[in-house]
């Protein structure tokens, strides 16, 4: 059976011009996106955890809110999370994580929940099941320590000393990566300030704890080698017994003054360093808060006032009144991809939209020179773009490449002199061994990964395929080739990054499906033959776990054992990222790539379906797709982010890109021919 080359076309045509109308019905009047930045029940927990430190449970919200009412509202959203097992996990299919279960037991203790009732006794089943609340990773300590549950001796000593070590020195703020640095100097505070809340002993969670011993004693990860537990236990006693003795020392009071200086300098403010909150994310947010609490502010300072309502503009509400909570913004990433997949799809400049949104883009362009600055060899007068809205201390190259890119093939004058600028800093920004990072110029330093207050596992931040390979398809935009020795030498890292099988592992996407993606995409571009070696089979992995329906689906356990690559409940994004990676390899008359396309066409909302809550919980419009997973990486193995533009801005790329290349125009027409069926 055949169908026609230009039915078929016709089809994907009408399915790709719903997407773009989906797309351009969710822009915002000043021409940018802002998708909803799901994460899992730890920031609802982690926020009610820290009003109850703060002694501000019952208080108002900065706005005047009752507090205790919406520390209700976001309670019942955090009960809706718990899952049939009792406990509450990362992502749909994840084993319990056993420290976002503690949080949120004990939250919902502190809320009133009674813990007789079947769901609490759920939960303490399952934490039990998972090890018990000693095995809690390091910052959920912090949390503990603070409400007097477990001893200031199980959280790591940091001391605000580390504000003066040398650059030389191995362990440096300079060497780790940037959410750790605006986390640990905040953690430093409070890990030598100690603010401690008792709490009566009905709101305890002793009940969640199998060693009574244990809770009191530092553990670290299983993973950290015998010698370095020793060396790093040993440095934690040394420095614990030195914490209250230097507490009443100038030096230590200078260097609890230096460490809050380094943060206030990276706190909410305006200007040239515009910031929305301490890095911008929501964990250095909250701690910030407590640090402020514990240095003695009193709440109607405008320092703390800030605070507050940079991190209750994470809010959203619900339609059943709930809350739930956002970890960050990420319009500059949403808009910038949005805009780049406009322009796959053929439209314009000349369109009022793009223009638009390149307007927007451009608006957000950064000039100051934060902590990357001190990395990097000379003073390049351009920095990037960051993230989320304000973010001037950390662009990152992920955001800059999309960003640069996408303003470069819209084209325009002024455009184009922006992705100039971008495309000179994304330079100075390639590490030594060739590749990118997110944030800095690094070197990697592995045993750093041990240290006691490294279990969000990404203390640092070292080259990655992923972002090596989107850097390499903006390179390619301006020009460069395989014989420029920056495209070469991101081209030799990304092949030392390449598994046996042929794939490559994801670091800000699930996968193994999201690394092949974007590890094949920048080098093909840039030159590299489809047909060399390294390319092919990197191919034929992606067509060997393509389902038979034409989909692409895999779990984030894959990040916990990867024999699980590729196994998964079939995505629009995944399957758009494998769809795109076999158009490049393949061709746009490959099958795979057809039976792909079709697959995304198929599981489109129409009208009716977008209309059903069942169908479409999360009420997106007609033209867009339903995708409940979370496809984005935070910290792999434990924070993943579900972005609520993923499943519409991607498939509509991949859908746009595959028509260009059969030579369909946005109207539709094209020449006759016949595809297999």
């Amino acid at each position: 059976m055949t169908i026609s080359f230009e039915s078929e076309m016709k089809h994907l045509s009408e399915a790709r011009d719903r997407a773009v109308d989906a797309l351009l019905s969710l822009q915002k009047e000043d021409g940018h996106w802002c998708g909803e930045l799901e994460g899992d029940s730890i920031l609802q927990s982690e926020y009610i955890l820290m009003k109850w430190i703060l002694e501000q449970e019952h208080a108002p919200l900065h706005d005047g809110r009752d507090g205790w009412e919406v520390l209700q509202r976001i309670a019942s959203r955090l009960r809706a999370q718990q899952r049939d097992d009792g406990g509450w996990g990362q992502y749909r299919d994840s084993e319990v994580d056993v420290s976002g279960s503690v949080k949120a037991y004990f939250a919902l203790k502190l809320m009133g929940d009674d813990p007789r009732s079947q769901p609490m006794r759920a939960a303490v089943s399952a934490i039990h099941a998972a090890g018990g609340a000693e095995k809690c990773n390091s910052f959920s300590n912090f949390y503990l320590a603070c409400l007097g549950q477990i001893s200031w001796n199980a959280v790591p000593a940091i001391p605000p000393e580390i504000i003066r070590l040398p650059r030389w020195f191995y362990f440096h703020l300079d060497k780790v990566s940037a959410w750790t640095r605006t986390m640990i100097l905040p953690l430093s505070l409070v890990a030598t300030l100690r603010p401690t809340r008792p709490l009566v002993d009905s709101l305890s969670i002793d009940e969640l704890f199998v060693d009574q011993e244990a809770r009191h004693r530092l553990t670290l990860r299983a993973e950290t080698p015998s010698g370095w537990k020793f060396f790093f236990k040993t440095v934690d006693r040394v420095m614990k017994a030195l914490n209250d003795p230097l507490n009443s020392t100038f030096y230590r009071r200078n260097s609890i003054e230096l460490a809050w200086d380094w943060i206030k300098n990276r706190m909410g403010q305006d200007g040239p360093s515009a910031t929305d909150g301490l890095g911008a994310i929501f964990p250095a947010m909250v701690y910030s808060q407590i640090v402020m609490k514990a240095l003695g502010y009193e709440r109607d300072h405008s320092r703390v006032l800030r605070a507050e309502e940079e991190l209750d503009a994470f809010f959203l509400e619900s339609e059943d009144g709930s809350i739930r909570i956002q970890p960050c913004f990420s319009p500059v990433w949403d808009t910038g991809i949005a805009l780049y997949a406009l322009s796959d799809c053929g439209m314009t400049l000349d369109d009022e939209p793009v223009a638009k949104a390149a307007d927007w883009l451009r608006s957000r362009e950064l000039r100051f020179q934060g902590d990357w600055v001190r990395s990097v060899d000379g003073e390049p007068p351009f920095t990037g773009w960051c993230f989320e809205y304000d973010n001037a201390w950390y662009p990152d190259c992920d955001d800059t490449a999309m960003v640069g890119k996408a303003l470069l093939r819209v084209g325009g004058e002024e455009n184009v002199a922006a992705s100039g600028r971008a495309l000179e800093w994304m330079l100075a920004m390639q590490n030594i061994d060739g590749g990118w990072a997110a944030f800095d110029r690094t070197v990697e330093r592995p045993i750093l990964e041990h240290v006691p207050f490294a279990d969000h596992n990404a203390m640092q931040d070292p080259s990655c395929a992923d972002i090596t390979g989107r850097a390499l398809e903006f390179l390619h935009g301006h020009g460069l080739g395989t014989s420029h020795p920056s495209v070469e030498a991101g081209i030799e890292f990304i092949k030392s990054r390449q598994e046996e099988d042929g794939s490559f592992r994801g670091r800000w996407g699930v996968n193994y499906i999201y690394g092949t993606w974007q590890s094949i995409i920048g080098p093909v571009d840039c030159g590299v033959s489809p047909d060399e070696d390294w390319v092919q089979r990197a191919g034929a992995w992606l067509k060997s776990i393509q389902k038979d329906d034409g989909s692409f689906g895999e779990t984030a356990n894959s990040y916990i054992d990867p024999s699980l690559k590729s196994q998964g409940v079939s995505t629009p994004s995944q399957t758009a990222w494998g769809a795109m990676a076999i158009l490049s390899i393949f061709g746009s008359e490959d099958p795979q790539v057809i039976a792909a396309m079709s697959w995304l066409a198929s599981r489109q909302l129409d009208a009716a379906s977008a209309a059903d809550p069942r169908v479409n919980p999360d009420g997106d419009p007609a033209g867009s797709w339903v995708e409940l997973e979370m496809t984005g990486t935070g910290f792999p193995r434990v924070f993943y982010l579900r972005y609520h533009m993923y499943r519409l801005y991607f498939p509509m790329m991949a859908l746009g890109r595959f028509l260009a290349a059969r030579g369909v125009s946005r109207s539709g027409a094209a020449c006759a021919a016949s595809i297999p069926g």
